[in-house]
């Protein structure tokens, strides 16, 4: 099927009324000792988080994702949603953006106008771009998710469909996260016309070979450090890789629960997100009305078990190392991606760099895809 139908986001009214309804019926854990991110999401801050959620305009959201064109197809037997926002320019760089988990297509709100219309945002005219965002399949409003084996591989073959069903046969791709995963999949695949993947971070690690290890030095350590720490705190990717349905349980019949499993938006406690509260109530919001977040969960699982290779990328790359991020290392990278072109780093930023510093990303990616 390669019909394109548009698509505009109307949650029901009552859907709203029942969230606040269950809200107001919140039952909190005991506040574990000290009352910090020692042990997870705290109980303060998620009394805090819920009596702004109360009064939190989903509406307006709604609003400023309704004011690009929506649509939806379907790829490889899925539905998949997506936004398309072509520039003024005709000749423009066609450009995918790859949200991350536990994202959406609310991580790029910020940067779609810079994008397109970079003459009103510092930019020249052949800094322009053409958007297509997707929520990747089992999240949002690509949903439900059809049958099991959706990992990164997948979605990229699907995103390549989608994007030369719409008529762009040369394109590049965006992503943090997931989104990077997806975005050196299609550098591996470098299929004809593919311009190149600007990614936050390359997941190379260590082989334990000793050799790897000669030419470090303070960064590269911190950089391990950083890796170590976030593993320690990061067992959602054990529950998601092993139960995604167990926990998705819980997190389909309490909002409180999807706002505390999407800490990863507050770096785990550790003080360096930039993420404000409304944002994470937004992306929170859009979890808890389609109910996906135990389909998104999914995605670790599938990964596990995928059965692939590693494979060196040939394709074109591009690196932003955000400081408060996982830290790629960049003769790992190289290791296994012999198409780096472009390596920045930032003094600032996290995880979630393009709503924390979207003015970092917009233009980092004009630089890229000069």
């Amino acid at each position: 099927m390669s019909q394109i139908t548009p698509f505009v986001i109307d949650i029901p009214q009552a859907d709203l009324d029942d969230l606040r309804a269950r809200l107001d019926r919140t039952r909190f854990a005991p506040a574990a000792p000290g009352d910090s991110w020692t042990y997870g999401t705290p109980e303060s801050y998620l009394r805090d988080m819920v009596e702004r959620w109360k009064d939190f305009d989903w509406r307006a959201v709604e609003a400023r994702l309704n004011a690009y064109d929506g649509f939806v197809t379907e790829v490889d037997g899925q539905r998949i949603h997506f936004l398309h926002v072509r520039s003024k320019h005709a000749d423009a760089t066609p450009l995918l953006l790859a949200h991350t988990y536990p994202g959406s297509q609310l991580d790029f709100l910020d940067m779609i106008e810079p994008l397109v219309d970079p003459e009103a945002h510092g930019g020249t005219a052949d800094q322009a771009f053409h958007l297509v965002i997707p929520s990747m399949p089992g999240f949002g409003w690509s949903t439900p998710l059809v049958d099991a084996g959706w990992t990164m591989r997948r979605v990229a073959a699907a995103y390549d469909v989608l994007m030369r069903r719409l008529g762009y046969d040369s394109y590049g791709i965006h992503g943090s996260d997931g989104g990077a995963m997806i975005g050196r999949e299609l550098a591996i695949a470098d299929l004809e016309g593919f311009r190149g993947a600007h990614v936050l971070q390359l997941f190379s690690f260590p082989s334990g070979d000793p050799a790897e290890f000669e030419g470090f030095g303070p960064e590269e350590y911190a950089a391990l450090e950083h890796l170590q720490w976030f593993q320690s705190v990061g067992g959602y990717n054990q529950m998601n890789a092993t139960r995604p349905q167990t926990i998705a349980a819980g997190l389909s019949d309490s909002p409180v629960a999807v706002l505390a499993y999407s800490e990863l938006f507050e770096s785990f406690g550790n003080g360096t997100s930039l993420v404000r509260p409304e944002q994470v109530l937004a992306q929170a919001t859009l979890y808890w009305l389609t109910n996906t977040y135990g389909q998104a969960a999914r995605y670790h699982f599938e990964e596990q078990r995928s059965g692939a290779e590693p494979v060196v990328s040939k394709g074109r790359i591009g690196v932003a190392v955000f400081r408060d991020d996982f830290r790629t290392i960049r003769s790992l990278a190289e290791r296994d991606n012999a198409g780096i072109e472009h390596w920045s780093e930032f003094p600032r930023g996290g995880h979630f760099a393009a709503m924390e510093v979207p003015d970092d990303v917009v233009a980092d990616l004009r630089v890229f895809f000069a």
